[in-house]
C-alpha cells in the first residue's frame, strides 16, 4: 500500500513540475520578442536595409534587401552577370529572374505571393492576431542538439509555417514551410545562426541557410544592417 502511495505521489509531483515548465505559444513568442530587444524596440522598427553576400553553387553574389514595415519588401541580387529582383507589397508581388526566363518584372502567382507576404514585416509575431494570424504550440523538435519550441503559425491566408525557437535564448533558429521549385511543391527549411545585436539595439541572425527540399541550397551572410532610415515607397512601384 505504501509503495502504491509513493508511486502516486511521485506521479503527481512529476505532473506538477511538467505543468510548471509548460509554455503557451504566446509565452514563447513574448519571450522571443523580449530576447531580440523588447516589444517597444521591435515595435519601433519602421524600416530595415541590409547588404548581403549570397552564397550559391560555390559562388558569392552581392545582394541587398529593403523593408518598409507593413508596406513593402524588395530584394536585388547580382548573379553571373544577371540581376534578380523580388518585390512584395501589401497589395501584390513581382519578380524578375533572367535565369528563369523573366527579363522584366512579372506578377508572381497568388499562392507564391501569400507565401512571401510576411517579408514586409520585421517580424510576423508582433500583433499577429491583429493581422488575422493564429498560433499554436506544437511541442518541440530537434534543432542541432536542442529541443526547440515549435510554433505552428497560420496566416490570414491559411499559409502554415513552423517556427522553431531555441529553448534557452528564445531566438528563432529555424523555419519550415512549403514552397515551390521548378513547378514542384517542396519543403523549404531555413536555419538561422550568428546572432548579433545591431546598432539599433535589436538582435538579428547574420547567417541564414536555406534548403529547398534537399535539391538546392543557398546561404546569406549579412554584412550590414541599417534600421529606421528613410525609404522612398516609390522603390516598390512596378510600372
Amino acid at each position: 500500500m505504501k509503495n502504491v502511495q509513493r508511486i502516486f505521489l511521485t506521479a503527481v509531483l512529476i505532473c506538477s513540475v511538467s505543468l510548471l515548465k509548460a509554455q503557451t505559444a504566446d509565452e514563447v513568442l513574448n519571450k522571443h520578442i523580449e530576447a531580440i530587444g523588447g516589444k517597444a524596440k521591435v515595435a519601433g522598427v519602421t524600416s530595415v536595409k541590409t547588404d548581403i553576400t549570397m552564397q550559391v553553387m560555390g559562388n558569392d553574389a552581392p545582394s541587398s534587401t529593403v523593408i518598409l514595415v507593413g508596406k513593402g519588401f524588395k530584394s536585388e541580387a547580382e548573379f553571373q552577370g544577371q540581376k534578380i529582383v523580388q518585390i512584395i507589397t501589401d497589395k501584390g508581388g513581382w519578380a524578375m529572374n533572367p535565369m528563369a526566363g523573366s527579363s522584366d518584372l512579372q506578377p508572381i502567382p497568388d499562392d507564391q505571393y501569400k507565401n512571401a507576404k510576411e517579408q514586409i514585416y520585421f517580424t510576423p509575431f508582433l500583433d499577429y492576431a491583429a493581422q488575422g494570424a493564429k498560433v499554436e504550440l506544437a511541442g518541440t523538435e530537434k534543432v542541432g542538439d536542442k529541443d526547440a519550441f515549435k510554433i505552428k503559425y497560420t496566416s490570414k491566408d491559411g499559409i502554415v509555417t513552423s517556427y522553431l525557437f531555441d529553448p534557452t535564448s528564445y531566438y528563432l533558429v529555424k523555419t519550415v514551410k512549403t514552397g515551390e521549385m521548378m513547378g514542384q511543391s517542396v519543403e523549404v527549411s531555413t536555419t538561422y545562426s550568428d546572432f548579433k545585436k545591431t546598432d539599433y539595439g535589436v538582435v538579428i541572425p547574420y547567417k541564414t541557410d536555406i534548403d529547398l527540399g534537399g535539391q538546392f541550397q543557398l546561404a546569406y551572410v549579412t554584412k550590414k544592417a541599417e534600421f529606421n532610415s528613410a525609404v522612398d515607397p516609390a522603390i516598390f512601384a512596378v510600372k
